[in-house]
């Protein structure tokens, strides 16, 4: 191997950032059913440590870092989009299990995308893949890249702090909201760092849209059905109450209309990638990818334990979608993939064929959400992975070295993966509204449903038609979509951290602060979820009231976003 790109300091920064920002990336899903990409901070982080700390010039060094990390990051969503799910239904999740599905759905990820390699990083120059510009000009910048590091770690304590003055603590009540007799509803925010570094990550007319699909469901979907149905709203529960049973079922229907319609739009260059052809030069060569393929076969047959059936909807289902999440990430970013609608078309289609085919009850539920699981986290890593590729072909390097990396990420985050998901669901429960975990509780609605007969195909048809109209509006369904099936409490804030976005290139110093408010948040509430385990909590006598914590989390965020 060449030694430019592979040092032990690549295997043991790559991997230590890839289990950071995985556990980070993986509270964040489980709150709010979005992550987001690690790519930059990791950059940053690495130059720093590299180049700051240790004096080593190598740009290629610090590009392999940042591909392990991400790797690590993106496996995350897959993670935790479906594996909960188990959970949710009552099925037993272990640690095991949980690293088997992740490293055999990531391993799936990376080594589909190769066939689609040439095609989608070298001769599509109409896909930008904002991330890995935007990483490749980090890593590029030098010097200067390693120096901004402090906005990371200024990210990191301000959002861990802010977490730990929420919970454990108490000092500070979230989230705070009012409700308005008027219409009526219940407007909440939910004062979280990452959120609000969410939204500036996501930028403003995402962020617009996440918030216009929250307010359609929460003001005016929400009440219109409960004055249609006699139901009578006199406060927050009863709120929630018609969301959880009616709203977000809604929701999910835009949501795999959003999913498709994306696929739709995308199915024509996939035909023109010529998948079928040897990818492009510097790739791990083919015959080693299929060699992968009868390996990923025969493991998830005989050590995942799907019937052979099952096994090749997963593949099949993973390759096409790893074309399309790479293709969609090359236009909207990492953040913006619709992994979720992918997902829920997959276990739809094959929740329904198993029906047909007599595999009722838990076994095939199980079945069904393990070929689920596997097509997530392929999809999730197969988009970072081309991030990481566009930023690997401008700064100089080997594809099949990075795609290398990308396997290594792809194993150490699945080691920690299933730790992370129960620890978490002991110390707050999956399910719960501190972990509400809306992506995972879809799936589990959607197996459920389709088994037990038992799915409301009027609501979910009322969320394909709503994502419909609004594709023939112009605008996007997708975060739309995503923003009418989440609480209002956390599309609100997202759209808060986003007016503070003043235009600046992805590279910024904003990007950054807002990445550390991300990790930084979300390591706190790991950090407090083991300390609910070990039965170590407490909260102080006292707490601020509502108003003061909301100005010191806008605050919080505006310490650096403006800056």
């Amino acid at each position: 191997m060449n030694t430019r790109e592979f040092t032990p300091y690549v295997w043991i920064f790559g991997g230590l950032l890839a289990v950071l920002f995985g556990a980070a990336n993986a509270y964040l899903g489980l709150r709010v059913g979005m992550t987001v990409s690690a790519s930059i901070p990791a950059a940053v982080v690495s130059m720093a440590i590299l180049r700051g700390l240790l004096r080593r010039q190598n740009i290629l060094e610090n590009n392999m870092v940042q591909t392990i990390a991400s790797a690590g990051e993106s496996l995350a969503a897959g993670v935790i989009f479906t594996l909960p799910a188990f959970l949710i239904l009552g099925f037993s999740l272990t640690v095991w299990k949980a690293f088997v599905l992740s490293l055999l759905g990531g391993t799936l990820g990376v080594l589909a995308l190769i066939p689609y390699r040439r095609h989608l990083i070298e001769e599509s120059p109409e896909l930008p893949y904002p991330e890995g510009t935007a990483c490749a000009e980090v890593l590029e910048a030098g010097e200067e890249g390693g120096q901004r590091a402090r906005f990371v770690w200024k990210g990191l304590i301000a959002g861990g702090i802010f977490r730990f003055l929420v919970a454990p603590l108490g000092m500070l009540v979230s989230p705070v909201g009012t409700w308005i007799q008027g219409i009526p509803t219940y407007v909440a925010l939910d004062l979280s760092p990452a959120l609000g570094g969410v939204g500036y990550i996501l930028g403003r007319r995402i962020a617009l849209l996440l918030a216009a699909g929250g307010w359609l469901g929460w003001g005016v979907f929400l009440p219109l059905y409960a004055r249609w149905h006699g139901i009578s709203l006199e406060g927050p529960g009863d709120a929630y109450r018609v969301w959880s049973e009616v709203i977000r079922y809604i929701g999910a229907g835009a949501v795999l209309a959003g999913g498709v319609w994306s696929f739709l739009k995308s199915i024509t260059s996939l035909i023109r990638a010529r998948f079928w052809e040897t990818s492009g030069s510097g790739d791990l060569p083919l015959p080693w990818v299929l060699t992968g393929f009868g390996g990923l076969f025969l493991l998830l047959w005989m050590v995942a334990g799907l019937p052979w059936i099952g096994v090749l909807l997963a593949l099949v289902f993973g390759f096409l979608f790893v074309g399309v999440s790479a293709r969609i990430t090359g236009m909207v970013g990492s953040s913006s993939n619709p992994v979720s609608g992918m997902t829920i078309a997959t276990l739809l289609l094959v929740s329904l064929l198993f029906v047909k085919l007599g595999w009722t009850g838990a076994p095939g539920m199980v079945a069904a959400l393990t070929v689920g699981a596997v097509v997530c986290m392929a999809a999730a890593v197969a988009g970072d992975t081309a991030q990481d590729l566009k930023t690997g072909q401008r700064v100089g390097a080997t594809p099949y070295r990075q795609q290398l990396g990308e396997l290594y990420g792809v194993l150490v985050a699945a080691l920690v993966m299933g730790g992370v998901v129960l620890l978490l669901h002991r110390a707050y429960g999956i399910g719960s509204r501190e972990l509400s975990a809306p992506q995972a509780t879809l799936m589990a609605l959607v197996v459920k449903g389709t088994f037990s007969g038992s799915l409301p195909w009027g609501l979910l048809i009322a969320g394909i038609f709503t994502a419909i109209v609004v594709e023939m509006l112009g605008v996007p369904s997708l975060p739309v979509a995503v923003g009418l099936y989440l609480p209002l409490e956390l599309s609100l804030p997202i759209l808060v951290g986003s007016l503070f976005h003043r235009g600046e290139n992805t590279e910024g110093s904003g990007i950054l602060y807002a990445s550390g408010l991300v990790a930084g948040d979300a390591l706190a509430g790991l950090t407090a979820a083991g300390l609910v385990v070990a039965g170590i909590q407490g909260s102080l006598p006292f707490s601020f009231p509502s108003w003061m914590a909301v100005l010191l989390w806008l605050g919080v965020l505006a310490w650096h976003l403006r800056g």
